[in-house]
């Protein structure tokens, strides 16, 4: 049981013996810097129920703890705060419990317990992965890796966007002015390849509408009749159709897609265990939507066309099947979610990561899917999130303006290896061992200056501003890391025994880090419910902070006493743990020297 959990426990008992009143909940918050206290229990909350004065209130409740809370030194109170005083055994005990804990905070899930299946990434095949992308990437990997580490068996998976006009469009446009061409005779990656073939396309259909406009044509009309626009529709019918020459070419160029992409995941870190791709689930949801015409969840209107009309539940009327009977994003989605559980029949829950511009798309998908009559439906979670901006403006893909994840990539390791030089930290590394840190610290400031950010605020990435060796980045707390594997090597060269350590005094100084250190499992929990890999970003960066003042302030391998060493290089190496674990919930690596 926690600290605050006993004291909660303890208030109530005090304010039910001194006042006869039954408190459901107890409020606290941490003491103030001027104040003598370790934690505070806030008494104005309690005035809605106790009739009186709160330092009177606030002195009886502190008088019953000292008496019966062994770990309760003494108290004082200031206006309606009654700020509490905990032993320092309290906390040496704890420690001593934890230290040798490598997955302190972190839980393993229970066999019996239902799945929760995190889907992210989910491309187009039609382009490469960019940097928004990256950001999808990292908050649906590092939620997944949270969800985990507080006791929930997952899956990750992706959903594939691997047909539809849009990839149309690019084969569309390889057909035409491709001259055969291929990944290995142009030397380009896969993605990289086809993604080019779409913004030829835009290129020739923008051309083809301005031709048409000079005809006397309007623009809308244009729009609409572009000649190459109306053969990549039915480039879609063909397909849909099974024509074997469309089908042919879509595996060819998707093969290529694959590959590039398998490649910028795996530089980036993130990995899935499952992978489904629309081609297939769209006809599980095609079924679906026969299903729902027979129950009433669906009608369909004059022209063939199939819909679901939400208006009662104050959204409007949505496609599902268009007149011809191909299908729209939504009918895919209700088979991929459907397909997923007849997989994995322990998942009991899913987490989309997609951006915020699709936030009225899931709010229909998970309503359908409730009204088709899935229970499972009401634990579906849209991890809504900002857009990525970059201070020269918003990026499009098919005018060919996006930030290239792999470019950005490298882009993070060269800003790295070019700081490092300026501060000249690298002497004695061999070339090899350099590169390898490049990566390790470019690819740390790119996720940390993403994922310390709500998910639902936008975000303005500036890769310079993110490689910093100071203030609230990936590389200070990599550095912190670091130093902190230098003083535990040094110590090693002492002999520094594992001894339990409970006869000191503890420095101001170390019981801030101790109160940070056991507020790690409070903060993955939080974490999980609240999918926000911020929290975990934040905490690490307090955690760091609290380190570097208590190594500014406290001498480790020069203690008065080799119990106070002992203690303070244990302490390092938790502080040490807690980093990496904290990070490896980000996806980020923490390297030994720097």
């Amino acid at each position: 049981m926690s600290l605050q959990e006993t004291l909660s426990n303890q208030v109530k008992q005090a304010v039910k013996s001194s006042f006869d009143i039954t408190l459901e909940t107890v409020e606290f918050q941490a003491t103030r810097k001027e104040f003598a206290g370790d934690i505070t229990v806030v008494i104005f909350p309690m005035l809605r129920f106790i009739k009186g004065n709160p330092v009177q209130i606030g002195e009886t409740i502190g008088n019953y703890l000292v008496e019966n809370i062994a770990d309760v030194k003494g108290f004082n109170v200031v206006k309606g705060f009654l700020n509490v005083e905990i032993n320092d055994s309290y906390y040496i005990n704890f420690f001593n419990n934890i230290k040798q804990n490598d997955a302190y905070g972190l839980v393993s899930p229970k066999a019996e317990d239902k799945a929760v299946m995190v889907e992210y990434s989910s491309p187009n095949t039609n382009k490469p992965l960019h940097l928004g992308h990256v950001r999808n990437n990292l908050l649906g990997y590092s939620v997944a890796e949270i969800l985990k580490a507080a006791g929930t068996k997952v899956y990750k998976t992706q959903i594939i966007n691997d047909r539809g006009i849009h990839i149309c469009k690019s084969m569309l446009a390889w057909k035409r002015f491709g001259n055969g061409e291929t990944p290995e005779s142009t030397g380009l990656k896969g993605d990289k390849l086809v993604g080019n073939y779409y913004v030829k396309f835009d290129q020739e259909y923008k051309k083809e509408i301005e031709e048409l406009v000079a005809t006397g044509m309007s623009q809308e009309e244009a729009k609409k009749h572009a000649p190459i626009l109306l053969e990549a529709q039915d480039m879609l019918l063909k397909w849909e159709a099974g024509e074997e020459e469309t089908v042919a070419l879509w595996k060819k160029m998707n093969g290529w897609v694959y590959d590039g992409f398998n490649i910028t995941y795996k530089n980036l870190g993130v990995d899935f265990d499952t992978l489904y791709y629309e081609s297939n689930t769209y006809l599980l949801g095609k079924e679906f939507v026969a299903e729902g015409l027979k129950s009433g969840v669906f009608v369909t209107e004059e022209d063939g066309s199939v819909w679901c009309d939400l208006t009662e539940d104050r959204l409007d009327k949505k496609i599902v099947q268009r007149a011809d009977g191909t299908a729209v994003y939504m009918t895919q989605d209700i088979g991929t979610a459907i397909q997923r559980i007849k997989d994995f029949p322990d998942v009991g829950g899913m987490v989309y990561t997609v951006g915020n511009e699709q936030d009225y798309h899931f709010q229909v998908l998970f309503l359908i899917l409730k009204k088709l009559g899935f229970e499972w439906a009401k634990n579906l979670y849209h991890l809504s999130y900002g857009m990525v901006d970059l201070p020269s403006g918003k990026m499009k893909s098919r005018e060919g303006t996006v930030v290239d994840a792999d470019d950005l990539i490298d882009e993070m390791a060269k800003t790295a290896r070019d700081i490092s030089e300026e501060l000249g930290k690298l002497d004695g590394y061999t070339e090899e061992e350099k590169q390898a840190l490049y990566k390790t610290i470019g690819l740390g400031a790119l996720k940390y200056y993403i994922l310390k950010v709500d998910p639902k605020k936008r975000i303005l990435f500036d890769p310079k501003e993110s490689i910093d060796f100071q203030g609230n980045t990936g590389p200070f707390i990599q550095y912190t890391y670091a130093r902190i594997q230098s003083i535990l090597r040094k110590a090693a060269s002492t002999t520094i025994s594992d001894q339990n350590i409970s006869e000191i005094s503890l420095h101001e100084k170390e019981k801030e880090l101790l109160k940070q250190i056991q507020l790690f499992p409070e903060v993955v929990q939080n974490a999980a419910a609240q999918h926000s890999p911020a929290l975990i970003a934040n905490y690490t960066y307090d955690l760091v902070k609290e380190f570097n003042s208590f190594y500014q302030n406290v001498s480790i391998l020069g203690a008065d006493n080799d119990n106070e060493k002992v203690f303070r290089v244990q302490l390092s190496n938790t502080v040490a743990n807690t980093i990496k674990n904290g990070f490896g919930l980000l996806g980020i690596d923490v390297p030994e020297r720097m």
